[in-house]
């Protein structure tokens, strides 16, 4: 079971990285279309930067590459714990929905962007989230050696 509850991360880890690339191809697209290079970039900028420079559907990607760099961060801890701890089935399948609408959500966000459709994907996988998260708690202060 621990493989079954570890998987969702590492799908979840390579889609970050997919994330990250879309992003980097769609920013340095724009940013050649709009006669700008690295080269010229300022030493001190940063990508939050080009907000304004950049077309927006541009910047769609990098907004989603960050909320992935955000509340996933809570997601891996309670699957390691759940992982460390034993997992149940339905640890597994709220560890799924959780990645199923975190990728769904960034796909939406990345090419239509439209937030009455974005928050409940978002709102579904922080349910999912909760749920892992509650699992945890329980898994770890309801063992027996935990108090």
């Amino acid at each position: 079971m621990k493989a079954a509850m570890l998987a969702p991360a590492a799908v979840l880890i390579l889609w970050s990285l997919i994330m990250l690339f879309w992003m980097a191809f769609s920013r340095f697209r724009a940013m050649k279309e709009a006669g700008g290079d690295l080269r010229s970039a300022q030493p001190s900028g940063r990508g939050q930067d080009l907000e304004g420079v950049l077309p927006e559907r541009a910047n769609w990607k990098a907004h989603n590459y960050t909320h992935l760099m955000e509340q996933p961060t809570i997601f891996y801890p309670a699957v390691i714990i759940l992982a460390v701890m034993g997992a149940s089935p339905v640890d597994v399948f709220l560890a799924w929905a959780y990645v199923l609408f975190r990728i769904i959500h960034s796909v939406y966000q990345a090419t239509v962007n439209r937030v009455a459709v974005r928050f409940p994907l978002f709102l579904v996988s922080t349910l999912a989230l909760i749920g892992l998260a509650v699992r945890a708690v329980m898994v770890t202060l309801f063992s027996s050696g935990a108090i």
